[in-house]
């Protein structure tokens, strides 16, 4: 099953891909999604909405909450039978949430689902054991390692070489560039990669 998660962080200015999706509009991106993309699912605490979007949500949770309303959006997908995600909209604005978000791309690969994060400057993945990377050649792309410290077993189709060891804290693996049309590494642990939309 694949999922769209629509999240209010930024307006999302690209094309959105809803083939075959089951698509989930978080509380105030459906200002910016109206009308651009057939919305299943609206849902959230929609603190950030002054009227019941259309289709009207099946549940409206309490402001004061545990979650945020893109976590309720990832879980429900998740439970569902998600096995690829997009998440749209997780950028800009407050810094915290765009933080929190990333960890919804965590929270996602730990449960063997492909997630990314399409926002409008940057295509966010987390990765999780063999990762592959087609269609990014001449990129600028970074890895980093999210949640501790992590191994490299093997990569290739990138300027500088992987490091074997990712140190935690440590700003090694900015600003990388593919050279392939196939880039991949297998890696122990949990890395972010971001891939830049504008080519070098």
């Amino acid at each position: 099953m694949r999922a769209l998660i629509l999240l209010n962080g930024e307006s999302y200015r690209g094309a959105i891909d809803a083939s075959g999706a089951v698509v989930y509009c978080c509380d105030g991106a459906y200002d910016w999604a109206k009308g651009r993309v057939k919305i299943d699912v609206n849902l959230g605490d929609f603190d950030s909405l002054s009227y019941v979007p259309d289709p009207p949500p099946a549940e409206v949770y309490p402001t004061e909450k545990d979650y945020t309303d893109g976590e309720l959006a990832l879980r429900r997908a998740l439970d569902a039978g998600a096995t690829e995600i997009v998440i749209y909209g997780g950028g800009g604005k407050r810094e915290d949430h765009f933080v929190g978000n990333l960890h919804l791309l965590y929270q996602a690969a730990r449960r063997g689902a492909r997630a990314v994060m399409v926002t409008n400057h940057a295509r966010i993945y987390a990765a999780t054991g063999e990762f592959v990377l087609r269609g990014a050649k001449g990129k600028t792309v970074s890895v980093t390692p999210f949640g501790g410290e992590v191994h490299i077993l093997e990569s290739s189709g990138f300027y500088y070489p992987l490091p074997a060891r990712f140190v935690y804290g440590a700003t090694i693996g900015i600003s990388n560039v593919v050279t392939a049309d196939v880039a991949r590494f297998t890696v122990q642990g949990t890395v972010l990669v971001f891939v830049n939309e504008e080519a070098t």
